[in-house]
């Protein structure tokens, strides 16, 4: 048995240190940090991604061709980026949009007009190179922000407002008329959530729906509509909001038979609270449902250089992973210097921050604690159980589908522990650094 370990650190200034294979005694310790058990095995893991923003985009359209593809490369790139296998696209505009825009012309009912012609400039090449990085396809899950004004109650897109009752069926031909025109692109379109942030009201593109309406409008509009457009294969993902009250909200749409059985299930955020556990009960309540992280950023701008944002990446990957998620996409994958552009000003961190002035590429401690993760814990791997006996540590444990077993590890004390792995029989002992990410890889 080979054990790999590789380790990122704030103050050794080590990021993604290949530290070589650590020597493995070959007998159990009783005192173990850290014991993994490949026979209990629970949820398939799709991978990990980034949302393809208008922001993202056009900031990177901004800085010169070989710069840009590093950028998609060190996200995309299997062999030396970070893996990426999922994005996020917003079905027309969002916050993180150069301005409030739609794909038809204003009150066409009949969606006559309807084009994704604008994507062509920024999102589009954007998404295609990713593939080209990858090397194969990526899983695309799409979102709307907001309807178009005219078929919303308040007759804007921006600061809320519910879509008219009238409106509910051209709406739901809208996210049909999305993922047809993507995939006349060449962008197939994995899967749609019903709508981003349904409990809030944004000053950006916003809609509410409470529980029932979104709800009725998948049961009666949104599912059937798309099985008659022959779209019967997408998944619909609901919620798509925080997590504090996504076990009230998930319960209330898929204990309805008619409902659930369009619903592949629920997306989550990780603004306001970090309760775990509430994925759990949506598991545990609805076995068969998914679970998906469809977005989480740092907020109020950018905080270049700082540890904690990256931290709390991992924290909440682990939190939400060791729950049953099976897949998790980030916010906006790169940003201006000021954590923009965004039509409104809500600026926010991202994992790279691009200075388009000087061209400079910045890449957060957030890089590369998600790396950690999805550079190493590859599409189909099954989480499998540990134990951990560390007051301060974080971990969580996979199989690849390849056999290799992978251990992520987050130190965020302000002190080094000692670290005994236990696995099979076989124990390992390393030093985790004060305020450090370690991955370890054991193949036989």
């Amino acid at each position: 048995m080979e054990l790999k370990m590789i380790q990122s650190a704030k103050n050794t200034g080590e990021r993604f240190a290949d530290k070589g294979n650590i020597s493995v005694i070959d007998e159990p310790v009783q005192d173990f940090v850290l014991k993994l058990d490949p026979e209990k095995r629970y949820q398939s893991f799709m991978g990990f991604g980034g949302a393809f923003t208008e922001a993202a985009a056009y900031t990177l359209a901004q800085i010169p061709r070989e710069e840009r593809a590093k950028v998609i490369n060190s996200y995309f790139n299997q062999e030396t980026g970070l893996g990426y296998s999922l994005g996020r696209t917003h079905i027309h505009s969002c916050d993180f949009a150069l301005e409030n825009y739609t794909y038809v012309e204003e009150n066409d009912t009949e969606l006559k007009t309807f084009s994704i012609e604008r994507e062509n400039k920024y999102v589009l090449p954007l998404i295609k190179d990713a593939v080209k990085a990858r090397g194969e396809g990526l899983t695309i899950l799409s979102s709307p922000w907001s309807p178009p004004a005219w078929m919303k109650t308040n007759n804007e897109m921006n600061n809320g407002g519910k879509l008219k009752p009238e409106f509910y069926d051209t709406w739901a031909l809208y996210y049909t008329k999305y993922i047809k025109a993507m995939e006349s692109e060449g962008i197939p379109i994995w899967g749609i959530t019903v709508q981003n942030e349904p409990e809030a009201t944004q000053v950006w593109d916003s809609c509410r729906y409470s529980a029932e309406e979104e709800r009725d409008f998948v049961k009666k509009h949104l599912g059937p509509l798309m099985e008659r457009e022959g779209l019967d294969d997408k998944k619909i993902i609901i919620w798509d909001h925080n997590r504090d009250i996504a076990y009230e909200r998930a319960k209330t749409i898929l204990e309805d038979s008619e409902a659930a059985k369009y619903i592949w299930g629920t997306g989550l955020h990780w603004y306001v609270s970090e309760e775990f556990e509430n994925l759990s009960r949506i598991h545990d309540d609805f076995p068969e449902k998914h679970l998906i992280f469809t977005e989480g950023c740092i907020e109020g701008g950018v905080q270049l250089g700082a540890w904690h944002t990256g931290e709390r990446y991992a924290r909440n990957i682990m939190g939400d992973i060791n729950n049953w998620l099976e897949g998790w996409i980030d916010w906006n994958i790169v940003l201006n210097a000021q954590g923009g552009p965004n039509h409104v000003g809500n600026y926010c961190d991202a994992p790279v921050i691009v200075d388009t002035k000087t061209g400079e590429v910045h890449y957060n401690s957030s890089f590369y604690y998600i790396g950690h993760f999805s550079k190493y814990i590859k599409p189909n791997a099954v989480r499998i159980g540990h134990e951990l006996n560390h007051e301060s540590l974080k971990a969580v444990s996979f199989q690849n589908e390849d056999g290799s077993i992978v251990a992520v590890v987050m130190n965020d004390a302000d002190t080094t522990e000692s670290f005994s792995l236990s696995v099979v029989g076989k124990t390992a002992k390393a030093d985790l650094p004060d305020h450090s990410i370690t991955t370890f890889i054991i193949e036989n």
